[in-house]
């Protein structure tokens, strides 16, 4: 029997409960035997992450997903979603990810690249889950509950740490790694 995979890419600086309802939604509703959280280990179109390390984001990611049956985690040296998506059935993102995928500015402002890396993942079964003010394609519909569709790692960072998973919220309350990353410089422990 072929086991169907899913892959949902993203820095998930911090993991939030949004993170962890998306991958669960997507596995449900495409029937996915699991989905992995897809770490690069430079992230496309954001500024390196110094504070916390890579490591320790990878260790509360792991820790985040521990107990929930069907999600891991992954760490890759792929950036682009299309590069990312080679072995995967279906990928999972959310509505602005898909804006950014369109977006020749990440294809070293090539518009036929842009359209071969889009054609690409259009192939694939895509979970999509909404974020306002973007568009969700038409099919690619992820059902999320509604108290989720706003919760984001910006939003953690910017003082939302109810958003955090438990794992990233004890590690933020150890070390100050998102709400203080003064602190954090000042105080690194390993998980």
């Amino acid at each position: 029997m072929t086991r169907r995979l899913g892959v949902y890419p993203g820095s998930f600086n911090p993991p939030t409960i949004g993170h962890m309802a998306i991958a669960q939604a997507a596995r449900q509703q495409r029937g996915l035997d699991r989905v992995d959280l897809a770490v690069s280990r430079v992230a496309l179109g954001k500024e390196p992450a110094a504070v916390p390390s890579l490591e320790d984001r990878i260790a509360v990611l792991e820790a985040s997903v521990a107990d929930i049956d069907g999600v891991e985690v992954v760490v890759t040296d792929h950036q682009l979603l299309v590069d990312i998506a080679q072995g995967y059935d279906v990928v999972v993102m959310g509505a602005d990810k898909w804006a950014q995928v369109q977006n020749p500015a990440f294809y070293g402002n090539s518009a036929e690249a842009r359209d071969q890396a889009v054609e690409a993942l259009l192939e694939l079964d895509l979970a999509i889950a909404p974020r306002p003010p973007f568009a969700v394609l038409s099919g690619a519909e992820l059902d999320v509950a509604p108290e989720m569709v706003e919760v984001s790692s910006s939003g953690a960072r910017q003082g939302r740490l109810e958003w955090m998973t438990p794992a990233a919220r004890a590690f933020d309350d150890a070390t100050g790694a998102w709400s203080d990353p003064g602190l954090h410089n000042r105080f690194r422990p390993r998980l």
